[in-house]
């Protein structure tokens, strides 16, 4: 029988089929992967745009993640600071307490236990390594153990801690400085502490001298009080830049996440209804296609 459709006219519907196949076969893998590309190579000329942009969007998020790590070092530096500045207070109210009543009742027992707060607020460590001991990572940065070794340790010796401040990059070109050291923190507190380790146990009732020693140590306490805050102040200050920097941070991450989003990732909406357009061209064809097939001269002729 000879046939109505021609082999060229055949070859042109397979063709068609052949590429509506196509292009369904590539809406699927759209719906399955909700990206518009199997690659950065299909994106055609913003390739290089989202290349960039992922860069970006990795070192904003190295910023988030930094400035998250610093702040909860900071929080616990603030924690430990307050603990000191706390205990000291409460001491220096015993003290006066005492140089008011004339009686040294617990006194005694209020500057061991204000001053083995101290020693341990100094000596804190994070995950193992040192809060307040600058670059040495190992050891504690506070050496005397006891009220009495103060005697016989000078500041200078007290203090083990260097001059290292750790800092971070939160932004591009902006380093923040976030290290504290012991020395910074309880230096002028130490005077006080060796001031009444001179007197160290003191009578109940004080005597005369011992009364006009601890007016000296209060003194000192106000002055070691005063750094003490003074150093507090300036963490918090960077506790708020740091919040400060991560938020921008996290914003332009959102922004470089909108950009990589809007270019790569499918309309999945739009998608699935390609996808049915494309199915029932591909059935119209596949009935066209059986249709010119089946066709012949006899049938025509009927």
């Amino acid at each position: 029988m000879s046939r109505v459709a021609s082999i060229p006219l055949q070859r042109s519907m397979s063709a068609a089929i052949q590429q509506s196949q196509q292009k369904l076969a590539t809406t699927q893998a759209q719906l399955a992967t909700a990206k518009k590309a199997p690659d950065y190579a299909s994106l055609g000329t913003e390739a290089v745009r989202n290349l960039s942009t992922h860069s970006l969007l990795a070192r904003q998020e190295a910023y988030v993640a930094a400035a998250g790590r610093v702040g909860i070092t900071m929080q616990i530096a603030d924690t430990h600071i307050g603990s000191i500045d706390t205990s000291a207070m409460s001491l220096k109210q015993d003290i006066l307490t005492a140089i008011g009543t004339g009686k040294g009742t617990g006194l005694n027992d209020a500057i061991n236990a204000a001053f083995n707060q101290f020693r341990a607020a100094l000596n804190a460590s994070e995950g193992g390594t040192s809060l307040f001991g600058g670059s040495q990572s190992d050891g504690a940065p506070f050496t005397p153990n006891t009220l009495a070794d103060t005697l016989t340790t000078p500041a200078s010796a007290a203090f083990v801690n260097d001059d290292v401040k750790a800092s971070v990059r939160l932004a591009d070109g902006v380093d923040v400085e976030y290290g504290i050291t012991a020395s910074d923190v309880g230096t002028g507190l130490y005077a006080a502490f060796q001031t009444l380790a001179g007197i160290s146990p003191v009578g109940d009732p004080p005597t005369a001298a011992q009364l006009s020693v601890l007016s000296q140590a209060a003194g000192q306490i106000d002055t070691g009080l005063t750094s003490l805050r003074a150093v507090n102040a300036d963490n918090g200050r960077k506790q708020a830049q740091t919040e400060t920097l991560g938020t921008r941070a996290e914003d332009r991450a959102t922004l470089m996440k909108n950009i990589i989003s809007g270019n790569e990732d499918a309309d999945l909406g739009q998608v699935a209804i390609d996808l049915a357009q494309q199915k029932t061209v591909l059935q119209a064809s596949y009935s066209v296609f059986a249709q010119l097939s089946g066709l012949s001269l006899v049938s025509y002729l009927r």
